[in-house]
């Protein structure tokens, strides 16, 4: 991932955060028959040390399980907020009109090479921690005891799980620090007015950092 040095994030617990806090990463790998991309729900799992490791699990039938297989890097893509910075934001434009639109927003990459396995309790327990993970926030969360044993059985052979250890991490935190304080100011406000929610939780972001 290009990197400007402004941009850089290298704290590992805010790098955690961003993780634990995405819903859905993306899983990519390289094989013979090419590219493969998965959208995934993932564990993290800090380790003294060093970055942690995540966990997920595929379908069996996925030819992204077998490639991962094989041992080679993959790539775990975490995105974060994101916003369009319109230019008339900036109170540079009404002094030289030099400025252009950009794309602000925070994204982690973690690199690694998973195993895979296929331990049905093994699988059973990565399961459940995910499950009561989303689960957790409702009124009434669902458990995975709540189906009967015999269809959890027949689903756990129809998946494979995999723990990849994060080898390499890199963060990018792209929220103006290029700009001046005025010019972020203005594209903080411009997110702030704005209707849509995602817009407003980038502006956030720019105030946490």
């Amino acid at each position: 991932m290009y990197t400007p040095p402004a941009f850089h994030q290298n704290d590992l617990a805010t790098l955690h955060q961003e993780i634990q806090g995405c819903r859905l990463a993306t899983l990519i790998s390289h094989g013979e028959s090419g590219l493969q991309a998965s959208h995934l729900p993932l564990l993290l799992r800090p380790e003294e040390g060093r970055y942690g490791t995540l966990y997920g699990h595929l379908a069996r039938a996925n030819p992204h399980a077998r490639l991962l297989a094989e041992g080679d890097e993959a790539l775990v893509v975490f995105s974060g907020a994101d916003a369009y910075v319109s230019p008339s934001w900036y109170p540079a434009k009404a002094e030289h009109g030099k400025v252009v639109p950009t794309w602000n927003y925070i994204a982690v990459h973690a690199y690694g090479r998973a195993e895979v396995f296929d331990d049905a309790e093994r699988l059973l327990a990565l399961l459940s921690e995910l499950t009561d993970r989303h689960e957790q926030p409702r009124p009434q969360p669902w458990a995975i005891d709540d189906a009967p044993r015999d269809y959890i059985d027949g689903m756990l052979r129809a998946i494979v799980g995999f723990a990849l250890p994060i080898e390499r991490l890199e963060g990018k935190w792209k929220l103006g620090q290029n700009r001046s304080k005025a010019d972020r100011a203005g594209v903080q406000s411009g997110l702030e007015a704005s209707l849509d929610p995602r817009d407003r939780a980038l502006a956030q972001r720019m105030t946490d950092r």
